[in-house]
């Protein structure tokens, strides 16, 4: 899997993409809200070590996710 933070302007929050090894969309959500779209795919479990993950990642920067 990988994962993908883009910054929001604005109005518009900053989103994280989660992918899958064929870069297929997995998950796209608000930081602030993403229990419902990691719920979809069953990483709710995962929420917290996602998140601490996405904290330190640069915008626009595609990063191998490994849980």
């Amino acid at each position: 899997m990988y994962i993908l933070k883009t910054e929001g302007t604005g109005k518009v929050p900053d989103h994280i993409q989660i992918r899958d090894d064929d870069f297929f969309l997995l998950a796209y959500f608000k930081v602030s809200a993403p229990r419902t779209a990691l719920k979809r795919i069953n990483l709710d479990n995962k929420t917290k070590e996602i998140l601490e993950f996405a904290a330190g990642l640069e915008y626009g920067k595609i990063r191998k996710l490994e849980l």
